[in-house]
């Protein structure tokens, strides 16, 4: 039996798990448990803000703003930035800045694009139409964090695929605290195509969002990552608007043949584990040497790291290090996890890849790193976590699209599909709708 360490109680590395030890999965379940539920009292202050907004509009985000945010503006014209300021950020960036904007927005764009669809009909044999039209949503809201935290990727990732998905109007709400504005993320807002920014945010933002105020217009969905607040705002308005997701902390997890180098794996569960010490880093392996190796680089190069301090927290709290007994006893554990982010670290990720059933992107090979996927790769970076890729997509074009249903018949059509509505209604004791269609059953139908 291998030598394991309690990863909730030791914050000097990640744990030593192995699927020999009689109590692993007892101990895989403690790692992944996530819950993302809010506390009362967290709760409480989001349903005061969201009333707030929705009963004062303006007043309430000019105080809320003064608040939270330490900025007295004295109107909203004051948060309130058009296409000109954002054209400006961009244009007082460095060549290299604009031109890594420009090229992942366009490799973005270019894999979006691909996710379209079309309106689409046919006719029966009756000569009756049935179809699908695809239209676009009118207006979505935009999440961007501010603050210590500067998202620009966020930004592409959320604004390109509604852009591509036809949306009329795009509006983002950023923080911007003491009054300090990203230049970058403005940037990336000019290159993504926003049609305004509104610097506000919590809590309050995602109401004025979702109820409109004199100056917020209201949105058809809400996208974008936020804090504790911001995602307990999402759920409450949820249904009066739509909502990408709720997410929960980032996780990679990465299975490796050993044949990659260390150093490389060790950098690739640090780059989740920097997000916050809630984040979680997971490395599966068949060879013990190779575990160990990982470890050993992950303890030579974590004094280097400047967010040192939040990625020994996270990876003390909630990472691991785990031996299998073999390749396919790691698919079977990747699948477990259904992870948001999967690195398949082998020799031929080909043969591996298509029995990967649960993970919200997968990275194949060894020189393709996660953060890649984060920047510019192309693929969006919206990706479901807390084992919720067994049931949902990344962020995509088609949750900016709406599908409606398209019939129309034809005389011999209506006829017989109201013979079948008739008999299926009244043994439903809807006499009504058998009425409505038994009207259209013409008399010479057989």
């Amino acid at each position: 039996m291998s030598e394991t360490r309690d990863s909730r109680t030791l914050p000097e590395g990640p744990a030593r798990l192995s699927t020999r030890d009689a109590d692993f999965n007892q101990r895989l379940d403690a790692l992944l448990d996530w819950e993302s539920v809010s506390s009362v009292e967290v709760q409480q202050r989001v349903d005061e803000i969201l009333q707030g907004v929705r009963s004062r509009g303006d007043e309430a985000l000019l105080e809320y703003t003064r608040r939270f945010d330490r900025l007295d503006a004295p109107d909203m014209t004051a948060l309130t930035l058009e296409t000109a300021r954002l054209r400006q950020a961009f244009e007082g960036l460095e060549q290299t800045e604009r031109e890594a904007l420009a090229t992942a927005e366009r490799r973005i764009r270019d894999y979006h694009h691909r996710q379209r669809s079309d309106s689409w009909s046919w006719r029966d044999e009756d000569g009756t139409l049935l179809g699908q039209q695809v239209t676009p949503l009118d207006r979505v809201g935009v999440y961007v964090p501010g603050g210590k935290a500067a998202y620009p990727s966020s930004v592409l990732m959320n604004v390109v695929p509604a852009r591509v998905a036809g949306v009329a109007e795009i509006v983002m709400v950023v923080p911007t605290p003491d009054g300090v504005i990203n230049e970058l993320v403005l940037a990336a807002a000019h290159v993504a195509g926003v049609d305004r920014v509104v610097t506000v945010g919590g809590a309050q933002a995602v109401a004025a969002l979702a109820y409109g105020t004199e100056s917020v217009p209201r949105v058809d969905k809400i996208v974008g990552p936020g804090n504790i607040y911001v995602a307990t705002a999402k759920r409450a308005v949820f249904g009066l608007v739509g909502i990408d997701m709720i997410a929960g902390p980032s996780e990679i997890l990465i299975v490796s043949d050993g044949g990659t180098d260390p150093d490389w794996l060790a950098m690739d569960l640090f780059s989740q584990a920097e997000h916050d010490e809630d984040a979680q880093s997971i490395l599966i392996s068949w060879d013990r040497a190779h575990l160990d190796a990982v470890e050993a680089s992950m303890a030579r190069l974590l004094p280097t790291m400047e967010r040192r301090d939040i990625i020994a927290a996270s990876l003390g709290r909630r990472g691991a290090l785990i031996e299998v007994a073999s390749e396919a006893e790691a698919i079977e554990l990747a699948n477990r996890v259904a992870p948001e982010h999967l690195e398949l670290s082998v020799e031929t990720p080909e043969a591996m890849v298509g029995q990967i059933r649960h993970a919200g992107a997968i990275f194949m090979g060894r020189y393709t790193a996660e953060v890649l996927g984060d920047y510019c790769a192309g693929p969006n970076h919206v990706l479901p976590t807390s084992g919720s890729a067994r049931f949902s997509s990344p962020l995509g074009v088609q949750d900016f699209q709406k599908r409606s249903s398209l019939i129309q018949c034809s005389p011999k059509g209506a006829s017989r599909l109201g013979r079948v509505a008739s008999v299926l209604a009244r043994g439903e004791s809807l006499t009504a709708h058998a009425r409505s269609a038994e009207n259209r059953i013409g008399e010479d139908e057989d």
